[in-house]
């Protein structure tokens, strides 16, 4: 398939990778910032634009991959006739882009993208459009990519981008704070990967709530009374540590 690409961030380039590796063609790569793009383009053999009213119409799919809030002044400065075209966004309704295209979609992958990153990993994707012939093309691109896929709507869409949000923005935060935590009190970060790794991988294989281990599940308030001690001089992390305690308790009476 021939595809434009709009964007060059994180999703842009990693996106960008796997359609290369699955046997597609980028044609060209547009966005604002010349050297992003130009760069880009250079890995995916494409050419290059920072002038979208220069986008080439030979593309059978053209990509809008940039920031949720500017996705729709980019449609205000587009107009693709027939072509499908489609954003990446979680939260954003595919009807953003109904004034640019006649077909147009949602290609959202569900996972957590970074332009650095070495390999690409598995990328499931949720991919919605404006009518069913285009949704199941689409599920069969996403597919090419080699991922599992599924239609939903913009509604189931919201709802599991809310859930992502709390499985990754969340729980990354918890490390942050967890590895400030050791960086004050000289203790090795490091040594937490190992743990960190095993209970990701846990949950391909039983529900996470079967899985649950630790003080609040047993409740210890000894060893609990013992880690908010050791808080005091931790606000931020203690007032984590509370919060998921009692939640913990709750679902576990």
């Amino acid at each position: 398939m021939r595809i434009i690409i709009i964007g060059s961030g994180n999703t842009a380039t990693v996106l960008g990778k796997a359609i290369i590796a699955a046997g597609h063609q980028v044609l060209q790569v547009a966005g604002r910032n010349r050297q992003a793009v130009d760069s880009l383009a250079v890995e995916l053999g494409a050419d290059s634009t920072t002038d979208l009213k220069k986008i080439r119409q030979d593309g059978e799919l053209y990509i809008i991959a940039v920031a949720d809030d500017a996705i729709a002044m980019v449609t205000s400065q587009i107009q693709l006739g027939d072509k499908m075209v489609v954003h990446t966004a979680g939260s954003v309704s595919k009807e953003v882009l109904k004034n640019c295209s006649s077909r147009y979609g949602v290609l959202w992958p569900i996972q957590s993208l970074r332009k650095e990153m070495r390999t690409i990993p598995e990328i499931p994707f949720l991919v919605d459009a404006n009518n069913e012939e285009n949704a199941e093309k689409l599920a069969l691109f996403a597919l090419s990519l080699k991922g599992p896929c599924m239609i939903g709507d913009d509604e189931k869409r919201l709802r599991l981008h809310l859930a992502a949000v709390m499985v990754s923005n969340f729980t990354n935060h918890l490390y942050a704070l967890a590895e400030e935590y050791c960086t004050k009190e000289k203790i090795s970060f490091d040594l937490l990967h190992p743990l960190v790794a095993h209970v990701a991988e846990r949950i391909r294989e039983n529900t996470p709530k079967k899985l649950q281990t630790g003080p609040a599940l047993r409740h210890d308030q000894q060893t609990i009374h013992k880690h908010l001690q050791l808080l005091e001089a931790h606000p931020a992390l203690r007032e984590f540590y509370e919060l998921f305690t009692k939640s913990i308790e709750r679902m576990y009476l």
